[in-house]
């Protein structure tokens, strides 16, 4: 085995390590007396998901020097169970019945158990982060951004505004936030430099806006077995990126799903959304000039070039 393969092979059983630390933190805070809670819980954990937020944290945080795991577990264990929570929520808004190709919390224990299970996670986020004082301002942050995403997002689509530039207000807001705070943390967490803080928040932000775009772009595209989620939904409900660019403002309302992914197949939708994803990737990636090469380092780039790449 060649320095290098041995150094490539370190990183990987350091990332496993570090997941599987985060993994069992999201397990034993969620690990209620309250039956549903915990079972419902553990449900959606048990689904797996991209893990894509805590993996930005712990590589940002390998990427400027950290070195200590266990120093990551809670943090990264935090910032997932805040975006689980937005989904177990938006489960309930959007009447989704699948999520992570399984049935979705709402579909099994009923929207007002769902309600208080995404409640549930959302306050295991400040448990887990109760450790590390200035560090839960930039997760309050963030969750703040969500819920002002979220409604700005209904908002958007009950006045019939949903025009590209608030369509973009509303994925810098409801998931690139979340993005930023999860690469800042993990900056922050190794004792980075402001600049090197600063370079990875920014990283974070870019790939969470395109990270946002491509999903929307599936929603248009992909089936449900493919998604492991409700797909069409933000279609249906006169929102997301193909309503934003095609209709520029207009609200698409009660058509069948399958005019309306049509329509949008017939314009140039997908290859603008495409285009704006690439450009927001290439962004991220040029402004990681200031953290030192490592094998950490080149594993946020693939991760940023993953997002765009992605088909679920």
């Amino acid at each position: 085995m060649t320095a290098r393969e041995a150094k490539q092979e370190n990183l990987e059983q350091t990332m496993n390590d570090g997941l599987a630390a985060i993994e069992q933190a999201m397990f034993d805070v969620t690990n209620s007396e309250v039956e549903v809670l915990r079972d419902a819980s553990h449900h959606i954990l048990n689904s797996g998901g991209k893990r894509i937020r805590p993996r930005l944290l712990l590589l940002s945080y390998l990427a400027v020097g950290g070195h200590d795991i266990n120093h990551i577990a809670r943090p990264g264990a935090a910032v997932e169970l805040m975006h689980t929570a937005s989904v177990v929520h938006d489960d309930i808004n959007d009447h989704g019945i699948m999520r992570r190709g399984r049935p979705s919390v709402n579909s099994i224990w009923g929207r007002t158990f769902a309600l208080l299970t995404g409640d549930f996670l959302f306050t295991a986020v400040y448990e887990l982060m109760s450790p590390y004082k200035d560090l839960n301002i930039d997760l309050a942050n963030s969750a703040t951004a969500l819920v002002e995403g979220e409604t700005l997002q209904a908002s958007a689509v009950k006045n019939n505004n949903f025009t590209r530039e608030v369509y973009m207000r509303i994925i810098a807001l409801k998931t690139a936030a979340l993005f930023k705070a999860s690469s800042s943390i993990g900056a922050k967490l190794a004792n980075a430099t402001d600049e090197q803080t600063e370079a990875l928040a920014n990283f974070g932000f870019n790939i969470g806006l395109a990270f946002q775009i491509i999903d929307d772009i599936l929603d248009i595209v992909a089936d449900e077995e493919q998604l492991g989620k409700t797909s069409g939904i933000d279609m249906e409900q006169g929102r997301g990126l193909g309503v934003a660019l095609q209709n520029n403002g207009t609200a698409v309302k009660e058509d069948p799903m399958e005019s309306i992914k049509r329509k949008m197949l017939e314009g140039d939708t997908i290859e603008k959304g495409r285009e704006q994803a690439q450009q927001l990737v290439d962004m991220a990636i040029a402004g990681l000039h200031v953290i030192p090469e490592s094998d950490a380092k080149d594993e946020l780039i693939a991760l940023a070039k993953l997002v765009i790449e992605r088909n679920y």
